[in-house]
């Protein structure tokens, strides 16, 4: 077998030295263009994991590596001038130039033939190898022809970075966050050699505006090193800056819908990148092709001469179907990651502690339990600080989620919410005997807000005939039952979420099939215009001024036989394709009048009118949410971050204290991009753009997010739905589990509760 590989880097290179050792008697040519160890960059970063996978691929190649390594443990944060230290994590790094002079003498060493200052084309390539690996990097030329069959994407990002180094020996990871006049600095800082010539990588980024605003537009390398220089003069401390090729560059995330084609595969930056703020292209490279040998190993017949032939389309096909899961984590991640560093002006005012904390977990791969393991300590000092932050007792507060949250005239007794969960279950729009189980068990179960399923202003609001409502003296006598054993049993505050399903009404139950009714029992829906919410589903009738009116006045009462009934909030359901979220998104909403069209104010008018009507009729000491959907998942076809950020702005200028930050929903077209609180960063920029609380949900997934969450400042609450179905009593256990001395227990459960020891 022939194999061929283009691109000399340490993917390209790690590849071929472990085909020579699954194949000898192959024969294996590498490709590169320019000299032996040229190379962009200074140090390589690899973490425990990724050291632990090379050693098992290649002992050999993974002992010369570990002889240069420089360890470190810590992670430096200078937020301004103030330094912390967190502790426990294990990295390693060495020099780039390093790492290629040892895969080039261990390839050598294994009979791979080293062709430096070459110049190949894939076609010449394919013509006399069986397997052609495309490692060309980052702006591949074996892709960049093939575009149609390899379906490139590349997201250019928001930043400016450029790649220096500096003689400083550096104990730690090392970030640094600078403000002068021109905007915020990033500098992202590691060893990678140590001894008597220590170097060290010293990378700083910028958002394009603090760039262009400190005149780097045309900078040359000296007049960088001159700036960068002069910036950070206290933490280089006389030390130089050294140059490699280091000019101002833009982050591009490329990735490709296949990474094969015919006999070609594409390694490493060539198919996917990930931001340097969570490790190295080097790091993906030869993770990369350590998959890629053990794919092509598996699908390798021996032959009676000694040699083995291949199956190479399924073997390559293996590769891909294996590696891209793993890819496409590490992506998300470092997607998550780059934006936090695309932002990190927005948290400069935060206490330099939950700044660090913030930092750490800013990838969703840390979290305070996690972090908690490795440094204790920063976690205690996190604690203490959310606490000074929100005004609780460092003193008492066990974790985050046990602080308590005022707002208006309300105290929550913690900040974990049972989020709205529909039961489809009641009579007529009565609640039944489930729901006063359902929320009971909820109520004593410790969570500090507990809020009702959407519950229908009008028997026409309603999702399906099961669901609850709030429009007749029935419906109030029952709620109130419900409130009042939640007052009489618990410490939680119990909120009710007013809603009309809008288009979305007329529906059978889940369990019915989620579909619309199309016997008796059907009834006529109202929507923005006429458009059904999906092809085949009966059409909404376009409200009319008096159909706004109704549902004004159906609003009103609903929002008085809720005060009757002792709720203590109010929460106006905006969100996931209901009335009044249809009316705010841009690809539902394309009424002529004021109420509709491209603009925001236009079509937040109707939901603003709903606002003025609940806050008419509400004590100015109760509290007022809104949820809403703060993306169609779309893009600007649809409803917006932007535009959620606008929206929250209007409603707090009426009376709404919290934002209930959900998405999705609107339309079936909606492809959200789910994942562990994924929903978060939704909410965090509205509470930063807009200054004003935010409740955060989605695939928040226990006790341990909640602490994340809060921790870093990303939200002001957080509801959990399935998470409070699977164990109505989360927060009794986890009052247990981290000694939540104040936590309420119910008489009747205090056996359970652990004392804390004297």
């Amino acid at each position: 077998m022939d194999i061929a590989v283009i691109g000399g880097g340490p993917g390209g290179l790690f590849a071929a030295i472990l085909a020579a050792k699954a194949f000898p008697g192959a024969g294996i040519h590498v490709y590169e263009r320019n000299l032996a160890g040229d190379t962009f960059g200074w140090g390589v970063v690899f973490s425990d994991e990724t050291l632990g996978n090379v050693e098992g691929a290649d002992p050999e190649s993974f002992e010369k590596i570990r002889a240069e390594f420089a360890y470190w443990t810590d992670i430096d944060t200078y937020v301004g001038d103030e330094l912390v230290r967190s502790t426990g994590h294990g990295f390693c790094g060495l020099a780039r130039k390093t790492l290629l002079g040892i895969l080039d003498a261990r390839a050598r060493d294994l009979g791979v033939n080293l062709h430096y200052e070459t110049e190949v084309t894939r076609a010449e390539l394919e013509a006399r190898a069986d397997l052609v690996i495309a490692s060309d990097g980052l702006n591949s030329q074996v892709r960049n022809d093939a575009e149609e069959r390899f379906d490139p994407s590349i997201d250019w990002r928001h930043c400016k970075f450029c790649w220096l180094g500096t003689n400083k020996p550096l104990s730690a990871f090392t970030f640094i966050f600078r403000e002068n006049e021109h905007g915020v600095w990033n500098i992202h800082a590691y060893p990678f050699e140590r001894g008597d010539k220590p170097r060290s990588t010293w990378i700083v980024e910028a958002s394009e505006e603090t760039w262009r605003r400190a005149g780097l537009e045309n900078a040359t390398e000296e007049e960088t090193v001159a700036y960068v220089q002069h910036l950070f003069q206290d933490h280089l401390e006389g030390y130089e800056l050294l140059t490699n090729r280091s000019i101002w560059r833009t982050f591009p995330t490329v990735k490709c819908g296949a990474w094969v084609d015919g006999k070609t595969v594409l390694l490493g930056d060539s198919a996917h990148t990930a931001h340097f703020s969570i490790g190295s292209g080097t790091k993906l490279a030869m993770e990369d092709s350590i998959a890629l040998v053990e794919a092509l190993d598996a699908h390798a017949t021996d032959l009676a001469n000694g040699d083995r032939t291949v199956d190479i389309p399924a073997a390559l096909a293996a590769y891909q179907a294996s590696r891209s899961v793993d890819v496409i984590k590490t992506q998300k991640a470092a997607q998550t990651s780059l934006e936090w560093f695309e932002h990190s002006d927005r948290y400069m005012q935060q206490d330099p502690v939950l700044f660090t904390f913030n930092l750490m977990t800013r990838s969703k791969r840390i979290t305070y339990d996690n972090l908690k393991k490795r440094d204790p300590e920063l976690i205690e000092r996190t604690r203490r600080a959310y606490a000074r932050s929100v005004d609780a007792d460092p003193e008492t507060l066990s974790c985050p989620a046990f602080a308590p949250f005022r707002v208006r005239g309300v105290t929550l007794p913690n900040r974990v919410v049972v989020s709205p969960m529909c039961q489809y279950s009641a009579i007529d729009g009565t609640p039944g005997r489930w729901h006063d189980v359902h929320y009971g068990a909820l109520a004593v179960g410790g969570a500090g807000l507990v809020w009702t399923e959407a519950t229908n202003i009008s028997a026409q609001g309603r999702i399906t005939p099961g669901c609850t409502g709030i429009y007749t003296d029935e419906h109030e006598a029952r709620w109130k039952e419900i409130v009042d054993f939640a007052h009489a049993h618990s410490a939680a505050k119990i909120g009710v979420q007013l809603g009309h399903a809008g288009r979305k009404a007329s529906y059978s139950a889940p369990w019915d099939g989620d579909a619309p009714l199309t016997d008796a029992t059907a009834w006529q829906t109202l929507g923005p215009t006429d458009r059904p919410f999906r092809a085949g589903a009966p059409a909404p009738r376009a409200m009319t001024r008096k159909d706004m009116d109704q549902a004004l006045e159906d609003y009103r009462k609903a929002a008085e036989r809720s005060l009757r009934a002792g709720f203590d909030l109010i929460e106006i359901h905006a969100a996931h394709g209901y009335l009044l979220s249809s009316f705010l998104s841009p690809a539902v909403n394309d009424r002529t009048d004021e109420y509709g069209g491209p603009e925001l104010a236009d079509r937040a008018r109707f939901p603003l009118e709903v606002v003025d009507t609940l806050r008419s009729v509400m004590p100015e000491d109760m509290p007022l949410f809104v949820r809403i959907s703060a993306s169609d998942w779309i893009g600007e076809e649809g409803q917006t971050i932007e535009d959620s950020v606008a929206l929250a702005k209007l409603f707090k200028t009426r009376g709404v204290d919290v934002i209930d930050v959900s998405s999705a929903g609107n339309i079936p077209e909606s492809k959200p991009d789910y994942g562990r609180m994924y929903q978060v960063p939704f909410a965090e920029r509205i509470r930063y753009a807009a200054s004003v609380p935010v409740m955060a949900v989605g695939a928040i997934q226990g006790i341990d997010h909640v602490n994340t969450v809060l921790a870093a400042g990303r939200a002001d609450l957080c509801a959990l739905a399935r998470p409070h179905l699977e164990d109505p009593h989360l927060m009794l256990r986890a009052a247990n589990e981290f000694g939540a001395r104040d936590q309420y227990w119910p008489r009747q459960y205090l056996a359970a509760r652990v004392r804390p020891r004297a």
